[in-house]
Formats: structure tokens, sequence, C-alpha cells
């Protein structure tokens, strides 16, 4: 097995399985996946995001099905939003060139947290953008820190797309992958 040690930004990780896997794992994600959450996610991938990159920003209907998809505890919050703010700060964070701009001005949306602002950039962005969520930092031996903030996530983001690259796939398999190691790996203590 290769598995390799690395450092990028500052921010050190180990990929706990062997990087040629990385396909396979993501395909054990689709496979995992019921019926209903199957077609959701279809639908996140070839509607909701394809058309929230031609607009430049998020519909309310869109932002909701997504950030119900990652999280949905906050969705009387996600609800708050009016659709005017929403479109300004959906649109800001799709078109600004500034990266902590970018993750930071999505957090100001009621109930949408850095896991849920990187879920709008993983789907509405043209970049590739991971998912933050503690099943990848785990697969890639990346403790959680106790707040997140735009260093960590920045470090987070340039050792997702430094393993993209290296092995060649899009963010999309990288992220289900991640995930779906965690999801059959992870001790229940999270260690």
């Amino acid at each position: 097995m290769i598995r390799e040690t690395l450092e990028v930004d500052a921010m050190k990780y180990e990929l706990r399985f062997d990087y040629r896997e990385i396909e396979t794992w993501a395909r054990r994600y689709i496979l995992a996946q019921k019926a209903k959450e199957r077609e959701t996610e279809d639908r996140i991938e070839d509607t909701i995001g394809p058309n929230t990159r031609t607009k430049g920003f998020y519909s309310k209907g869109d932002f909701l099905e997504l950030a119900n998809w990652k999280s949905p505890r906050p969705k009387r919050h996600y609800e708050r939003n009016d659709d005017d703010f929403l479109h300004e700060v959906t649109s800001v964070a799709l078109t600004t060139s500034n990266e902590r701009l970018r993750i930071e001005i999505l957090t100001l949306l009621s109930g949408v947290d850095w896991r849920t602002a990187s879920v709008l950039l993983h789907f509405g962005h043209f970049e590739p953008y991971p998912i933050l969520d503690v099943r990848a930092l785990w697969s890639l031996s990346i403790s959680k820190p106790s707040t997140y903030n735009f260093s960590f996530w920045y470090g987070y983001v340039q050792v997702c797309r430094n393993i993209s690259g290296h092995v060649g796939v899009s963010m999309r398999i990288l992220d289900r992958a991640l995930w779906q190691f965690s999801k059959e790996n992870q001790p229940p203590d999270g260690t």
C-alpha cells in the first residue's frame, strides 16, 4: 500500500488509505446510497450545480435543497434568508477572486456554518472546492479544530486540490472517497 505523509501550506496530512483506491471508495459511496439519497444527489450534481454556475448565484429553492442535504437540523434558519440577501451573498461568493471573502461571506447566511458554506462552493463554483466534513478530515488524518477559520479552511482546500490533481480525479470523487472510507473505518470514538 502506498501512503504518503505530506505537508501543504503548513497543514500535514496522511491519507489513511492508498491513493490508488480513491475511485474504489467513491464507487462504494454511490453503492451505499439509498435510492432517495442518490436521486437527491443526482439532482444537486446534474441540475442545481450547473444552474448555479450559469446564473452566478443560488436561488432560494436550490439553496434550501443543498443546505438541507448537508445538514437538515438548521432548516428553519436556512428558511429565514430572504431572496435578495441570499442572491447578493451567493453572487459575491461565486464571483469574487478573494478566497477569504468567497467562503466567509457565505457564513453571513442564517444557518450557514463553514461546513455548509463549503458545500455551496463545492457544487456552485467553477473552481474545485472540497466539502468540509469531519469524516473527510479523519480520512486525511487531520484533527478537527475547535473552531474553523480561514487559515484552516484554505489549507484543507489546498490539501484536497493537491490530492485530486496528483491522482487525476475530480473533487467530487475525492470527496465521496474520503467520506465513505471514514464511514466504513472510523472507530466510534472518532480516533
